[in-house]
Order: C-alpha cells, then sequence, then structure tokens
C-alpha cells in the first residue's frame, strides 16, 4: 500500500468544504467551538481560576446556525457508508444533536468520554465537569464499523459507549487538544487503511497524526496559522504505521 496523502487546509472551516468532492470522505472527526469562552467564564489553571478565553474562534455569535452550515457541508461530501464522529460538551452539544436530527443523519451513538483526572472545580454549587460526549452518526444504517477490532481491543468484550481515558498533559498549546489515544480509537473502529479522513476543525493536528499513522488519507482544515504551523511540526516528526 502506498504512502498516506495528507493536506492541510487554511481557512474558514464552511468556505473550505464546500468545495471538497460530494461523498468523498470515508470518517470524519469534529471537534467544533463549545462556545466557553466569554468575560464571565472561569476555569482553572494551575490550581487557580482564570478566565475561560480559548480564543476567537471559540466565540461564535449565533452557534446554533454555525453548527447547521458546517454539519450541512459534512453530510454532503461524506459517503454513504462513511461516519461523523463530534466531540464536545454541553456548551454546545445539544445543539449539535438537534441539527442531526434536523439534517436527516442516522445517530448510531452517544458515546461518554469519561476522565477520571479531569480538571477540579473550584466552586461549590455544581458537580465537576468530568466527561466529554462524542456524537456518532451517519446517513443511513449501512456505515462502516469495525465491531471485531472494538471487541479485540477491549479484552474481547462488547466495547460500549462509556470510555475512560485519562486527560493527558497536552503536546501543544491548543487548549482544547485532544489525545491520541482517543483519536487512534475512533480513526482505526471507524475507517480502513486507504480510507479519506477529513477534520473541518484540526487545531494542532491529533487527528492528522493518527491519519498518517494509520496509514489514512487526510484532509484537515484549520482557520489559525498557529495551530497550522504545529500540526505541520508534528506531521514531519510522525511515523507511519508498518504494513
Amino acid at each position: 500500500m502506498s504512502k498516506a496523502t495528507t493536506a492541510l487546509i487554511k481557512g474558514d472551516c464552511i468556505k473550505a468544504l464546500k468545495k471538497l468532492k460530494q461523498e468523498s470522505i470515508d470518517l470524519i472527526f469534529a471537534d467544533p467551538p463549545y462556545n466557553l469562552s466569554g468575560d464571565n467564564s472561569l476555569t482553572v489553571h494551575s490550581g487557580k481560576p482564570v478566565k475561560c478565553d480559548k480564543g476567537m474562534w471559540d466565540k461564535i455569535e449565533n452557534i446554533h446556525n454555525f453548527n447547521f452550515s458546517w454539519l450541512k457541508e459534512c453530510k454532503r461530501v461524506l459517503k454513504p457508508t462513511g461516519t461523523i464522529w463530534i466531540s464536545g460538551t454541553l456548551h454546545n452539544h445539544p445543539s449539535i444533536g438537534v441539527t442531526l436530527k434536523e439534517l436527516g443523519f442516522w445517530i448510531i451513538n452517544d458515546l461518554i468520554w469519561f476522565k477520571p483526572n479531569a480538571t477540579p472545580l473550584l466552586s461549590k454549587n455544581r458537580f465537576a465537569p468530568s466527561t466529554e460526549l462524542i456524537w456518532v452518526a451517519s446517513k443511513n444504517k449501512k456505515y462502516y464499523f469495525n465491531y471485531d477490532l472494538a471487541k479485540s481491543t477491549n479484552n474481547g468484550k462488547q466495547m460500549r459507549n462509556l470510555w475512560i481515558m485519562n486527560a493527558k498533559r497536552h503536546i501543544t498549546p491548543h487548549p482544547t487538544e485532544k489525545p491520541e489515544e482517543l483519536l487512534e480509537r475512533i480513526i482505526s473502529i471507524g475507517s480502513r487503511k486507504g480510507d479519506m479522513v477529513l477534520d473541518p476543525f484540526m487545531g494542532s493536528g491529533t487527528s492528522a497524526v493518527i491519519s498518517k499513522r494509520l496509514l489514512r488519507d487526510y484532509i484537515g482544515i484549520e482557520i489559525s496559522p498557529e495551530y497550522i504551523k504545529l500540526a505541520k511540526a508534528r506531521l514531519k516528526k510522525e511515523k507511519v504505521a508498518s504494513i
């Protein structure tokens, strides 16, 4: 098998998606803006409360309209046998679920990623957030899903929709970087070698690195020049899997 191809596109995801060929993508992994950033939003850094400001990309005026626009294009480029995996939190995930229904996607699963070592909560008026949600959807019921691989990597037992993985220390400065372990599981179960993987919100390139490692072709879209640069640096260091 020839070496996997990788294309990184700098720009607005909706404009870039419109230029992709219809039904050309086997798997989409999307980690869209959570709309968490704001003047009244706080997070914890080094045990101290700090303003939650992930960047301008996380500040969407009408998040539901935005979700409808990019998901509509994702449905257009997704193959009939393909799947889309969308990570998020309660700040945006209800809108994603409603939009998937509005666009006629078939919702396969709602995965729960539980992080036992999640950031502690300083306030005492709610439960400490320790999960992220991942919608899994397709155009119809004839999608690709490697059940046997999922079972074999889960000690021979059916893999459930609760995934327990620690939140790893970030490799890059990107504030919402996903662990490689998470992307490796998604891409290996949801696609074959030589398939085309798309990430419309690539960030610092975790999905790009894993796609290269697993011999998947890849298209990543990212609006930030800084994160494109980080992704390219990571890809240069990545070795492909042995065939």
